[in-house]
C-alpha cells in the first residue's frame, strides 16, 4: 500500500544550503523549485529554493518532472560517503550538482541538437541529473518511454534500483528454474526487484529482511523470508545455488557456508566498509578469493545503457516486475524521504512526487 508523507511541522533550519545554490529570483521565469545542498552531509544539508532551469544539450532532453526516486545512491552522494566517489568527480569539498537526485518519471518539454529518440510531449521515465526539481536534464540513452499503466511515481522508482536487480539476478547470477536463489536485503530497494525477477525465473526464493517487512518480502515472490535479527541466515542447514547480497554487511566468509559447493555469490555494493573506500574493499578481495575455489564471488558495476533500461521496460511491460512503492513525499519533503532512508524507516521504494498527476 502507498502512503503518502505529509508533514506540517517546518523541518530542520537549512537556509546556508539555499543561499549557497539559489542564485535567481522568485520573480524570474526561468526559475524553478528544487532540492538543493551546498555542502555534504546528513539530510539537514537539503532545502527547498529557486535555482534557474537547467537547458538540455546535445544528446540530451529537458524533463518536466512528475515524480523522482530515492535510492542508496542518493544518499551516497548526498553525504559525499565513501570518500572515494569525491575523487570520481563528484566533488571534493561539496557535489559538483548541488541538485540531489537520479531516478526520474516526467515528461519531455525540450530537446537537445541530435535527440532523435524522443519529442516535446513523450512521457519518460529513466535516469537524469539533478531530478529533485520541477526541471532536469537527462540523456537520451538513459530514458525509455514509459509504459502506459505504470503510474508517475511508480515508473520513477523503476530504473536505477532495478537495473541494479536485473544485473545481478540475470547478467551475473544467471538465474535458472529450479534454482535455490537467497536474497539479503529483501526488502529494499534493489533487493525488492531482486526476489521478484529470481522468482520470476522459476527459482525458490528466500528473502532476509526484517521481521516487520516479511510480509511485503513475501508478497513479492518469496518462498520463505527470515527475520536477519532472529536468525542468522549462514547458520542454516542448507545450501543456496545463488546468494544476491545487497546489505553488503555479512563477512563472506560466512555466506560461503551456505552457498553451494559451485554456487554464485553477487554483492550488490556495500554499507559497512568504511568512509573512505566504502565496501570495495570487500568486493575486491571476494573476487580474488574466486580464482582459487570452486565458487563464484563476484560484484560488478550497473550498466545505466539504453538496452539496460529497454529490457527493465520489458519486465514492467509483461508483469514480471512491479515496483514496490510504498511511500512518497511532496518536494519540500524530501530531506524528510532521506533521513527515513538513512534510519531504515523504508520498505520497498520511495518517490519524491514533484507535480500532480494531474
Amino acid at each position: 500500500m502507498t502512503t503518502t508523507r505529509q508533514k506540517s511541522d517546518p523541518g530542520p533550519d537549512t537556509s546556508t544550503a539555499s543561499k549557497d545554490a539559489a542564485s535567481t529570483t522568485a520573480g524570474d521565469a526561468a526559475a524553478m523549485r528544487a532540492i538543493v545542498q551546498g555542502r555534504y552531509g546528513s539530510a539537514d544539508a537539503l532545502a527547498l529554493a529557486e535555482i534557474p532551469q537547467p537547458s538540455p544539450g546535445a544528446g540530451e532532453v529537458l524533463l518536466e518532472v512528475h515524480a523522482a526516486g530515492v535510492d542508496r545512491g542518493v544518499w551516497h552522494l548526498m553525504t559525499g560517503t565513501p570518500y572515494l566517489i569525491r575523487l570520481m568527480g563528484y566533488g571534493l569539498t561539496g557535489p559538483k550538482n548541488p541538485v540531489p537526485g537520479m531516478d526520474v518519471s516526467g515528461r519531455v518539454v525540450a530537446v537537445g541538437p541530435d535527440v532523435t529518440r524522443f519529442d516535446v510531449g513523450d512521457e519518460v521515465f529513466g535516469i537524469g541529473a539533478g531530478t529533485f526539481a520541477e526541471y532536469a536534464v537527462a540523456r537520451e540513452d538513459k530514458l525509455a518511454h514509459k509504459p502506459a499503466d505504470l503510474g508517475w511515481a511508480e515508473a520513477a522508482v523503476v530504473t536505477v534500483s532495478g537495473l541494479a536487480a536485473r544485473q545481478a539476478v540475470h547478467d551475473v547470477a544467471r538465474v535458472d528454474r529450479g534454482q535455490r536463489v537467497l536474497v539479503l536485503g529483501a526488502s529494499g530497494g534493489v533487493g525488492s526487484y531482486a526476489v521478484q525477477l529470481a522468482h520470476a525465473a522459476g527459482a525458490v526464493v528466500t528473502g532476509v529482511a526484517s521481521g516487520a517487512k516479511a510480509d511485503l518480502v513475501r508478497s513479492l515472490g518469496a518462498d520463505r523470508a527470515l527475520d536477519y535479527r532472529t536468525t542468522d541466515v549462514t547458520a542454516l542447514d542448507e545450501r543456496f545455488d545463488v546468494i544476491i547480497d545487497v546489505g553488503g554487511r555479512t563477512p563472506v566468509r560466512r555466506l560461503r557456508r551456505v552457498l553451494a559447493p559451485e554456487g554464485t555469490l553477487v554483492i550488490v555494493g556495500g554499507e559497512n566498509g568504511g568512509r573512505v573506500t566504502g565496501g570495495i574493499g570487500r568486493q575486491l578481495r571476494a573476487a580474488a578469493l574466486s580464482m582459487f575455489i570452486r565458487q563464484r564471488l563476484t560484484f560488478f558495476v550497473s550498466a545505466e545503457s539504453r538496452e539496460a533500461i529497454e529490457r527493465l521496460r520489458d519486465h514492467v511491460v509483461s508483469g514480471a516486475v512491479r515496483p514496490a512503492l510504498e511511500a512518497t513525499y511532496p518536494l519540500d519533503r524530501a530531506p524528510d524521504a532521506l533521513a527515513d532512508l538513512e534510519a531504515g524507516r523504508l520498505r520497498g521504494k520511495a518517490a519524491i512526487v514533484v507535480k500532480d498527476a494531474s
